[in-house]
């Protein structure tokens, strides 16, 4: 089974922010890299961008932050109408969209109709010569695609701060995961799978409570749950289905809807990270051992600054 864009390779998690100098100094503080100053995209005659069939004069300041996994950019979009604005309109900061490098946006866009995903947004780069096309996969894939056509390789190798003192905040910059809330799990892998090229795994089943220890809002919960996870070559694809019981994953579900629910680090020493970050602002919402208690997680509520939850992960040494 070939993957649908020709490659499997989710190389950029895009947030929309009202601040970009701000998010980008917390970013940047919270990766440890180098830092990149945000830039202005061209006018209409430079990134002639369209949306919904229409061109507008949408413009949107961009900062491009580079980890050893994925990239992430910062987008802080203008009032003029275009998907961004409309997300931050509509939805508030968050996790906008993925992106792939595509070889040809032109051939690839007529494989995503055919799958049922409709042109929402195209445009022009402004430093490079290259384009982009965001197709709405938001139903099937609880977040927006990207499609990346660029003339020469993009820039994604990351630098340290120049300041060595200055380490990444959580003890590592890698990104291991992007989860997503989900109502359907089956109807959602089957999705990803196709788009991935990839057989699906298995669905597991939250384990028993005396295993997870799961503890949501200071309160001992079952936190029942089917999810599912899916690999890719850079970061790995979590699917969640909460269950009755209360959970960060139910209240998100029933409060914001399906979608991006949380970004994961793997980490040492997670108690200190924990006072860490409680310290500076950000309490657990959810604390709980893996279904298999071969390790154990922690929500941390980093959304006012990082406009999504973090998860910190720390595995058993076996």
């Amino acid at each position: 089974m070939k993957p649908l864009l020709g490659n499997r390779n989710i190389n950029q998690i895009a947030f929309v922010v009202n601040d970009i100098e701000v998010a980008n100094e917390a970013f940047t503080k919270l990766l440890g890299i180098k830092k990149v100053e945000p830039f202005l995209t061209g006018d209409s005659s430079i990134s002639k961008v369209v949306f919904k069939g229409e061109s507008t004069n949408s413009q949107s300041k961009l900062a491009f932050l580079n980890t050893p996994t994925v990239q992430f950019e910062l987008i802080e979009p203008d009032k003029n109408p275009g998907t961004m604005r409309e997300f931050l309109d509509n939805q508030g900061e968050g996790i906008h969209h993925i992106a792939f490098d595509v070889d040809a946006i032109q051939k690839k866009l007529p494989v995503m109709k055919k799958s049922g995903y409709s042109v929402l947004q195209t445009g022009e780069f402004t430093l490079t010569d290259g384009r982009y096309a965001y197709v709405d996969t938001l139903n099937d894939y609880k977040t927006l695609v990207e499609l990346l056509e660029s003339a020469k390789p993009r820039e994604t190798n990351w630098e340290q701060a120049a300041d060595e003192n200055l380490q990444p905040l959580l003890g590592t910059n890698k990104v291991e995961q992007i989860a997503f809330v989900v109502k359907n799990l089956n109807a959602t892998a089957d999705a990803y799978c196709k788009l991935l090229g990839v057989k699906k795994p298995e669905i597991i089943n939250s384990g028993p409570p005396e295993v997870t220890n799961v503890i949501y809002e200071g309160k001992a919960t079952e936190g029942t749950s089917r999810y599912m996870f899916i690999n890719t070559p850079l970061i790995q694809i979590e699917l969640i289905e909460p269950g009755d019981t209360p959970s960060t994953w139910k209240t998100h579900l029933e409060n914001v809807g399906e979608g991006a629910h949380h970004i994961s680090f793997v980490v040492k020493n997670m108690e200190e990270k924990i006072r860490m970050l409680e310290e500076m602002g950000y309490p657990v919402i959810q604390t709980g051992n893996f279904f298999n208690g071969k390790g154990r997680y922690a929500y941390m509520d980093t959304r006012s600054t990082y406009k999504v939850i973090i998860e910190l992960l720390e595995r058993k040494e076996i």
